[in-house]
């Protein structure tokens, strides 16, 4: 499996979780990484997503000054920080590799908001 997610859970409106996702078997620091989304009844959405160098990121509206992605080459790991998290996101999070036509997924991460 070239990527495989974990930090979802269940977590309280204002508080935080730190995705994580582990990638293998590619060369990573060549792949844009992008964290998507998809809640119940809803379409995938572009969460963010960050250049293979790690020097351009990219947010959705809805997640802007909350969340913030980051790469670490060495460790072929991307990661999601969600701070003050709204029911609204909550989701499964999908991790995502692309470079040309080459496209790699996870499996997913739940992530719950709820009191």
């Amino acid at each position: 499996v070239p990527l495989v997610e974990s930090g979802g859970g269940l977590v309280q409106p204002g508080g935080s979780l730190r995705l994580s996702c582990a990638a293998s078997g590619f060369t990573f620091s060549y792949y844009d990484m992008s964290w998507y989304r998809r809640a119940p009844g809803k379409e995938r959405e572009l969460v963010a997503n960050i250049s293979s160098a790690g020097d351009t990121t990219h947010f959705a509206d809805s997640v802007k000054g909350r969340f913030t992605i980051s790469r670490d080459n060495s460790k072929k790991t991307v990661y999601l920080q969600m701070n003050n998290l709204k029911s609204e996101d909550t989701a499964k999070y999908y991790c995502n590799a692309r470079l040309l036509w080459n496209d790699f997924w996870g499996q997913g991460t739940q992530v719950t908001v709820s009191s």
